[in-house]
């Protein structure tokens, strides 16, 4: 199975791209102006206590203020699996001591202005501004340090007992500060113990860096920088055991090989500088799976659709036969297959359109339970290879599954699309009959109400042709006339397209309807 990463690099945008067996299965784009910050830690200032939530608004100097729950200020074990994406098999605490876990509000850790050192856990998505923690950890390939938290840990990821055992005596041999915890990744089951000292003392050289510049500063500002996407790749292909990495920038191609010679010895992973003319996401046919990926219908190889829609609340999905020619003497082995298609593309559309919160898929119906199990034990297994974590519940007797997944980035479409200002994003406008109609009752408003009788009506060029193309604007004209007002029209391409204005031929002042 062949596994390729692309990276496009232009002035203010680099592009991810990874394929498998040619075909597109995650996508990153990442602005110069929108950067990700998740894992970026700051000195903040608190801005706003919100007592009844138990939170706090801070200000990292990123736009949007940063927001933090009580959780996320207390030492919290579960936040660091959740941020690591793995279980960790920590050393046994010392027991605490009583009373000691007693409800601690969060007016007693902050107030307002105070300086805070925090980290980013989710991005900031919209007008929402980013999630913050005070539960600080830096990640290096093997190590994870724990500047406020005394654990010691290796991750359950690694399965052999003697490394496991290995890593433990290391850690725990390991001089660190007071109170400092320090955790084994997954990657670390093949360092050696010299490779994970020199890593330990690189993390504490940079917690003292970020410790150095709090110090150093007076307002909110940047302490330490994660790791850029250019890095992130690199790492994920030595992690996954890809085969290639293809670079269409040669100082990038470079960067890449540079960071990959530090860990050669794990996976012989193939950098590749791109040099053929055609651009390359459109020799690899990732550009038309981007397009195709803002659509909100897409169709399956068996005829059948899928269709794409988004509320305030959630995404719904709703699988549809289509042009898929159905059996007479299976029709329900047909709609199954459809089905199956349908998993299997929905979990890649997730990925790839970066879709977070919840999901409501809408199967076609099936008959029997069977048949529903085998559907959605495809789409649990499809959404495994998803780096965002998901959560599936059952099928419903009207074919629906209700999921959950994370949101870690803006979607695909806030990246790439803005509002549009003719139909303020709802995609529709009015039809020119409404249109007509809501004329009428102006003019019977400008005479009867107002009383205006001298009157130029303007229109849109279009709308103005739909009036002539009918009896509309002999009509209106005629009913101006029983009103004893004269009314004049004229078109202007200036106007939207369910806009219209009326004149006094008297004042020559616009008439506010």
């Amino acid at each position: 199975m062949d596994n390729d990463i692309l990276l496009n690099i232009e002035s203010k945008e680099t592009r991810y791209a990874h394929l498998r067996n040619g075909i597109l299965q995650d996508l990153i784009i990442e602005r110069k102006k929108a950067r990700q910050i998740t894992g970026n830690i700051y000195r903040g200032r608190v801005t706003n206590i919100l007592h009844n939530i138990q939170s706090a608004f801070i200000d990292i100097g990123e736009g949007e203020n940063g927001f933090i729950h009580i959780s996320d200020i207390l030492e919290n074990t579960k936040k660091f699996e959740q941020l690591f994406d793995m279980e960790f098999d920590f050393d046994e605490e010392k027991p605490t001591k009583a009373g000691s876990k007693k409800k601690v509000e969060i007016e007693e850790v902050l107030k307002m202005d105070q300086p805070v050192l925090v980290q980013v856990i989710k991005e900031p998505i919209g007008s929402k501004g980013a999630r913050l923690t005070s539960n600080i950890s830096i990640a290096g390939r093997y190590l994870v340090l724990l500047p406020n938290s005394p654990h010691r840990g290796v991750s359950r990821k690694i399965e052999d007992r003697r490394t496991r055992d290995r890593l433990k005596k290391v850690i725990r041999a390991f001089e660190m500060p007071h109170d400092m915890g320090l955790i084994c990744r997954t990657a670390s089951g093949q360092a050696t113990t010299d490779m994970l000292v020199d890593e330990a003392n690189e993390l504490l050289a940079s917690w003292q860096q970020v410790m150095k510049k709090f110090n150093n500063s007076s307002k909110p500002t940047l302490l330490f920088e994660e790791s850029d996407i250019i890095k992130r790749a690199v790492m994920t292909a030595i992690d996954k055991k890809y085969d290639r990495l293809l670079v269409d920038d040669h100082v990038t191609f470079r960067k890449c090989k540079q960071i990959c010679q530090k860990f050669s010895y794990e996976h012989p992973l193939r950098i590749e500088y791109y040099r053929d003319k055609v651009p390359m996401f459109e020799r690899f046919n990732v550009e038309k799976e981007i397009e195709k990926a803002t659509r909100r219908k897409i169709w399956l190889p068996s005829g059948g659709y899928l269709f794409f829609e988004r509320t305030e609340a959630m995404h719904t999905i709703d699988v549809n036969t289509g042009r898929s020619s159905t059996s007479v003497t299976d029709v329900e082995e047909t709609l199954v297959r459809v089905n199956l298609e349908a998993a299997q593309e929905i979990a890649r559309q997730l990925r790839l359109r970066n879709l977070g919160g919840l999901v409501i898929v809408d199967f076609i119906d099936m008959r029997t339970k069977k048949n529903q199990r085998r559907v959605l034990e495809r789409l649990k297994e499809c959404m495994k290879g998803d780096p965002a974590k998901s959560t599936i519940l059952g099928m419903s007797e009207f074919g629906l599954v209700e999921m959950t997944r994370q949101r870690s980035r803006e979607s695909l479409v806030q990246t790439l699309f803005a509002p549009c200002p003719y139909c303020q994003g709802s995609g529709m406008i009015k039809n020119f009959e409404s249109t007509a109609i809501e004329i009428e009752r102006a003019l019977k408003k400008v005479t009867g109400v107002m009383e205006q009788f001298g009157l130029k009506l303007i229109v849109h060029p279009q709308l103005n042709a739909y009036l002539e193309s009918g009896d509309d604007k002999e009509y209106l004209l005629e009913l101006a006339k029983n009103l004893n007002a004269a009314l004049a029209f004229e078109a202007s391409d200036e106007l939207h397209l369910n806009d219209f204005v009326f004149f006094s031929t008297v004042s020559k002042k616009r008439i506010e309807v």
